[in-house]
Formats: structure tokens, sequence, C-alpha cells
């Protein structure tokens, strides 16, 4: 836990330093040559540098472990520093829009200088190395918050192609290029943006997770010999990771011990799924008539019932 930290540490620092190396050279650049392209570039360097600070400051939350305030842990951080990104880029996207209609319709007044071209490549390299090194960080760390960085550094590198595409065709005599380029990546970072909002309002409002994964999480209580079925099974995102609750079906002759050896197996086994982050275990002994999922053929009679049936055997023999 403690490297993973100092890794999400890492890459929160290092994006946050890209956004603003990104944000001086296009912004420099963009005031003085009146580029559209660059000065919208650098409005969403800016969009990135307090997203990637947001990140920084409550991304880590997520590695606090629970305390008196926040006794099921920190995790919704992640997916609400995650949402926060999502709404600046469908913002950003929007504004970049807006600027780009109206450079069609008005005309753009940029002038176009090759030191437009060297600041974008610079820009991109920094883009394409900070995308690398987060995402190469987050292999380790598994944070929902650096995963939507990796996304936002590579919408990055779509904007800044798209700025590039635009500053070429200024340099050719086609100064339209440069709106043109500008309205078609906003899309592109609106919908980014849109799905980012949506995986985390999802995982915020505490939905169920796909189907494949509710399987696959069902199987691992069902895996163990002594449970004969499963019902009341339920499912649900607590931030980025989910929390199970479940009554398993068993036989009613086990020992108190062996009842709680059996919760315990269960449990660890559901626990053992990468997205499970805590189980909650109900058992259900046979002849309750609580049984919802196993065959009636798959019980067996309670101890007391088996017991005086054998006592009658024997007395019966005698």
């Amino acid at each position: 836990m403690a490297d993973d930290r100092a890794m999400f540490r890492r890459a929160s620092w290092a994006n946050v330093a890209s956004n603003v190396a990104k944000l001086v050279v296009e912004g420099g650049l963009g005031l003085a040559t009146g580029s559209l392209a660059l000065l919208a570039d650098a409005a969403h360097s800016i969009a990135d540098l307090l997203a990637s600070a947001v990140v920084l400051v409550w991304g880590r939350l997520a590695y606090e472990g629970p305390d008196a305030t926040h006794p099921h842990g920190h995790d919704r951080f992640e997916s609400l520093s995650a949402l926060f990104v999502g709404i600046v880029l469908v913002f950003l996207g929007l504004n970049l829009l807006y600027d780009s209609v109206l450079a069609l319709q008005h005309g753009s007044e940029a002038t176009y200088t090759p030191m437009l071209v060297v600041g974008l490549l610079i820009a991109l390299a920094i883009k394409a190395a900070t995308a690398w090194y987060t995402k190469r960080a987050n292999e380790k760390a598994q944070s929902t918050s650096l995963d939507a960085l990796v996304r936002d550094n590579l919408n990055d590198i779509y904007t800044t192609t798209a700025a590039l595409v635009g500053v070429v065709g200024m340099a050719f005599g086609y100064p339209v290029f440069d709106p043109i380029a500008g309205g078609l990546v906003s899309l592109l970072v609106v919908y980014e943006g849109g799905r980012l909002c949506r995986e985390n309002v999802a995982q915020l409002s505490a939905s169920a997770p796909p189907d494949d994964v509710q399987t696959a999480i069902r199987d691992r209580v069902t895996d163990h010999p002594d449970v004969h079925g499963v019902h009341d099974f339920t499912a649900y995102y607590t931030g980025p990771v989910i929390e199970v609750e479940f009554h398993a079906e068993i036989d009613a002759d086990h020992t108190l011990a062996d009842a709680h050896d059996i919760e315990t197996d269960v449990r660890r086994n559901v626990l053992a799924h990468p997205a499970v982050a805590d189980a909650h275990v109900h058992l259900d002994p046979a002849g309750m008539d609580e049984w919802k999922d196993a065959d009636d053929t798959t019980r067996r009679p309670p101890a007391a019932t088996r017991t005086d049936t054998d006592n009658d055997n024997t007395e019966t023999e005698e």
C-alpha cells in the first residue's frame, strides 16, 4: 500500500508539472501569434492543471484506511476526483467548440511562424511522455484517478495534434484549418469527458457491476464444496471497488465452528476477486425453508432429526 501511494503521488506530480510546462509553451506562443488553436489548447492545459491538482489532493485520500469518520474507507474519493476530471473535460470541450464556430464565422487572424510548429512538437513530446509514465505507474497503483489522467493526457495529444494540423494549414495559406481542427477535437474531448462522468457517477451511486462480473463473484461462492446454493446476492460499487452481500446455503448438520470456517473460506474466496473490497456473508442452514437456489434434493435433515432417527434404529436392533 505504501509503495502504491508513493507511485500515485509521483505520477500525480508528473501530471501537474507537465501541464504547467505545456501551458507556458502554448500560452506564450498563442498570445504572441494570435493562434486560436494554441490559445484553445493552452486553455485546455489550464483545465488539465486544475484537474491534475484535484487528483493529487483528493485521489491520494483513497489510500487512507478506514477511520472514525469513514468506516468503509476512502475509495469513493477516487471516483469523485475522476468525475471532476470528466466534468472539466466536458465544459472545456464545449468551450473549444464555441470558439471554433466563432472563428469559422468571423475568420482567423492568426500569424504563422515556424516557432508554432516547434512549440507544438514540444507539447506533444511532453504529453506523450506523461501519458506513458502515468499508464506505467498505474499498472502498479491501479488507481481510477490515474486512469482518468491517462485518458486526459491522450486527449491532450489529440488536441495538440489538431492544433498542429491547423498551424500547418496556416503555413500553406489555409487559415481555416485552425478552427476546423479545433472543432473536431472539441467533440472528442466532450465525448471522453462524458464517458468519464457516466462511469464515475455509476460508481458513486452504488450501481450494480456488469453481469459478467457479478457471475464471476457468485461462482466464487458456489465453488466451495459445502455451499449448495446462493440467494439474495447483491453486488454494488462503493467507488471504484465492489461490495458484496449474499446468503450461502449449507447443510444443517455443521457445528458452529465448522459453519464459521465455511463462512471464513467463502468470504476469503470472494475477496480474492480483484474488484471486490468487502463481502458480507449470511449462512442459511437446510430445514429452515430459506433456501432459494439449491434443489430440495440436496438438503439434508437437521442434525437433531437425524439423531432421533438413528436412536430409533438402534433401539429396534436391540
